[in-house]
């Protein structure tokens, strides 16, 4: 018998391409104005379940998302790469959620999933980087949790028990613990794998699709019998049970009061002699003031 995992995922703004036009005047992300990629610790958490799936095939991977409509694509990316189930929470109801109402949506989606074993994502994500989501998401469902996961040292299937290497400041410790567990993963381990070209031209076409339950078991738990257009799910506030009072903007008590766009410009130019004597004089002069040191 394999475990049943769900891997949290989430479609992020590239940071790497930050424009003046990134964040709106009410203190939301302007997603428009920014490239949309998979969240690079996200895809090792993903690589992580995948790693257990290799060597216990019956093991199910469930790769759940919130998020707007485009979302879905990096839920088509999961499947290329080998998930089992992909499903989109999005409700406008979830807009200018902080991490408490995500992580209480999550929680929500989880629980309509059922029975799992292990729950991965990311340590964080590039766009809010508070490492927040994955504990708050722990701790609403009542789960044991261990953060920074580098390395899987053992993976005993029976006892639905896992070993694994945790990074800390200085090194790392091993721990271990069994189900239920959530784990948040670094990108220090488990490289992501290519997507499958079999699966790309599987999958290529899959939209989202709002499923009643009777679908959802009929045709989730037996991928083959689906259709292109059948693959990702769509569950909205009502699909998951949640309450609309913890979700979006009315469950998110951080809010937004001030955004300051820091542009960083050169006044004047020093030239540094390319020598010994004149690099050290430069460092002296910064750890003189502050800058460094």
């Amino acid at each position: 018998m394999g475990l049943n995992i769900v891997v949290l995922v989430k479609q992020v703004p590239d940071t790497k391409n930050v424009t003046g036009k990134a964040m709106n005047d009410d203190g939301t992300v302007n997603r428009a104005a920014l490239p949309a990629i998979f969240n690079p610790e996200d895809l090792h958490a993903l690589e992580a379940a995948l790693t257990i799936k290799d060597s216990y095939p019956d093991t199910r991977i469930n790769v759940v998302t919130m998020g707007p409509p485009s979302a879905t694509q990096v839920l088509k990316d999961a499947l290329y790469r080998g998930a089992d189930f992909v499903t989109l929470v999005s409700d406008r109801r979830f807009a200018g959620a902080d991490t408490l109402a995500t992580s209480y949506a999550l929680k929500c989606a989880i629980e309509k999933i059922g029975s799992v074993d292990f729950v991965f994502c990311g340590r964080q994500a590039i766009d809010g980087d508070t490492a927040q989501v994955g504990p708050q998401t722990a701790e609403k469902l009542g789960m044991n949790q261990i953060t920074c996961v580098s390395a899987f040292e053992a993976v005993n299937i029976g006892n639905k028990e896992l070993t694994v290497r945790r990074s800390i400041e200085g090194g790392y410790e091993i721990l271990k613990a069994k189900a239920p567990l959530l784990l948040t993963f670094t990108n220090e381990g488990f490289a992501p794998r290519p997507p499958s070209a079999r699966r790309v031209m599987m999958y290529k076409n899959a939209v989202a699709t709002a499923t009643n339950d009777k679908s959802y078991e009929e045709c989730y738990m037996n991928m083959s019998s689906c259709q292109d257009n059948e693959i990702i799910a769509l569950w909205d506030l009502s699909s998951i049970n949640a309450d609309p009072q913890n979700c979006g903007l009315a469950g998110s008590p951080t809010k937004v009061k001030k955004i300051d766009s820091v542009v960083l410009a050169a006044r004047e130019i020093k030239m540094i002699p390319a020598t010994k004597e004149g690099i050290g004089a430069l460092v002296q002069e910064l750890v003189a003031d502050h800058t460094i040191g």
